[in-house]
């Protein structure tokens, strides 16, 4: 085993030629729970919040600040998860995270007001905001380096199958129950998931690179040694020191690569928690097909709609696990948001059009497909894969925190003012708005990527990012 007086990448040789095992990736599905749930609540929240509308006589204002109320909690808990995972270690903030998850899911279904479901939606926000930063991190330093970009692209994924999953789950529901308490259940459904990973996660290691950048070198042998059955030897001398807090970030070695990973995340989350939150609002504003009386059936026909629509997420991020290792972030990153510009615009051609959307039903569902499949064969996958790549472990996870802090105050604003806009402006001025940040997204990435020339594009961690770190000397610059 090589001395690590240098750089540790040698020490985890092994780790990022061994093959992908089952082991491997039950490992991945524990550590990727967070972002199935993220899918999940968001579209069970869409659902549900016609129901809750009916339910409580919510305004248009109290609309927006529910449905802010989850991603304001993701990006509290993104912007000190990822700092506590750099600290504390990753496997007990997977742990809280899910724990914090559930509290909220509970606390939500059994809310007897308004005020009580915008608690607990705050309280999933944060559970999920936490688990983005450390899922991220943890992933990219446990899955062996041939692999490691296509897994965390699957991660952010199970976004998307977290989605279909509500979609059929709150079906299933409306279809037995035709009454509004159903909404109780669709909301509160969250909790078993964040319960059941919470259990599987307690089996998961922790991340070797944490262990050893923090001097636990024997330990961190170990842990490789039980992910590749290999014995390794337990290296003498301990690792180089590396500057650690959010302050690094700001730096000058890193200021760029920090407003890379969190100024296009920014405005992709504005459109995606927009129009993923709100599909089932705007299919019922178009009025395609015959809008049922009752709340149940209306809610029941929107959520086919945006079912039928998310299965092109699925499908969008199958194509990024496919492009992005293929033709690199940066290319798929571009090229999906001017895809989301496009299907925006088709959107609104269609709404403006004369006889309004439900005489263009095709060119509706194209631009939904359109924007979804860009979307998640993109962006959506390379804002979430980007920072553990551009950082070393010392600020991987408060790097990943950071960025996913930005979008969730991203979304949101996006998730706020959407309801604003729509009331005011009609359901052309949300598509406006978002065609306007999709291309503000493609735009910022080519000016802010033109200054980094060592982007990894899958290439690894440490031997990449390790070289960078700021010494004590140079951290203020």
């Amino acid at each position: 085993m090589p001395a690590q007086g240098s750089a540790p990448a040698p020490h985890f040789t092994v780790l990022d030629q061994a093959p992908m095992g089952a082991r491997q990736y039950a490992i991945w599905l524990l550590a990727s729970g967070g972002t199935l749930l993220d899918g999940f609540s968001i579209f069970s929240l869409g659902v549900a919040m016609p129901l809750l509308t009916t339910r409580f006589e919510l305004s248009a204002l109290m609309v927006g600040v529910i449905g802010a109320a989850l991603v304001l909690g993701a990006a509290v808990g993104a912007a000190f998860g990822g700092a506590a995972a750099d600290r504390f270690g990753r496997k007990p903030l997977l742990i809280i995270d899910m724990a914090i998850l559930a509290t909220g899911a509970v606390f939500s279904g059994a809310a007897e007001n308004a005020l009580a479901v915008l608690f607990g939606q705050f309280l999933i926000g944060i559970g999920i905001g936490i688990d983005f930063p450390v899922s991220a991190s943890y992933v990219s330093e446990t899955m062996p380096k041939r692999e490691r970009s296509r897994m965390m692209v699957a991660t952010i994924a199970l976004q998307s199958v977290g989605m279909l999953i509500a979609a059929a789950v709150a079906l299933t529901l409306l279809r037995l129950e035709d009454q509004t308490i159903d909404w109780r259940f669709i909301v509160g459904a969250t909790g078993a998931g964040a319960f059941a990973f919470m259990l599987g996660r307690m089996w998961l290691p922790e991340s070797p690179r944490w262990l050893l950048d923090h001097g636990h070198i024997g330990k961190a042998a170990d842990v490789v040694t039980g992910l590749t059955r290999i014995p390794i030897e337990h290296p003498s001398e301990p690792p180089p020191s590396s500057e650690r807090g959010m302050a690094v970030l700001f730096s000058q070695p890193y200021r760029r690569r920090t407003a890379l990973v969190s100024l296009p995340w920014f405005l992709m989350d504005i459109a995606t928690y927009g129009v993923g939150l709100f599909t089932p609002v705007i299919l019922a504003a178009l009025h395609l097909g015959a809008k049922p009386r009752d709340p149940v059936a209306a809610d029941f026909t929107a959520a086919q709609g945006s079912a039928a629509i998310d299965l092109f997420l699925l499908i969008g991020f199958l194509i990024g696990v496919w492009a992005v290792p293929r033709f690199g972030r940066l290319h798929m990153q571009v090229a999906g948001f001017f895809g989301m510009t496009f299907g925006m615009l088709i959107l609104l051609t269609a709404v403006l059009s004369g006889g309004g959307a439900s005489a263009h039903v095709v060119p509706v569902f194209a631009g939904f497909i359109l924007f979804n499949l860009a979307m998640n064969a993109g962006p959506n996958a390379t804002t979430f894969t980007m920072a553990p790549e551009l950082f070393p472990t010392a600020v991987r996870a408060s790097a990943s925190g950071f960025a996913a802090a930005a979008a969730k105050a991203g979304a949101t604003f996006g998730i706020f003012v959407l309801p604003q806009i729509k009331e005011f402006a009609g359901v052309a001025g949300v598509l406006a708005l978002m065609a306007i940040v999709s291309t503000l997204g493609a735009v910022i990435t080519l000016i802010l990527a033109r200054g980094i020339r060592d982007i990894p594009e899958g290439r690894g961690l440490e031997e990449v990012s390790q070289p960078m770190v700021a010494s004590p000397a140079n951290a203020g610059r």
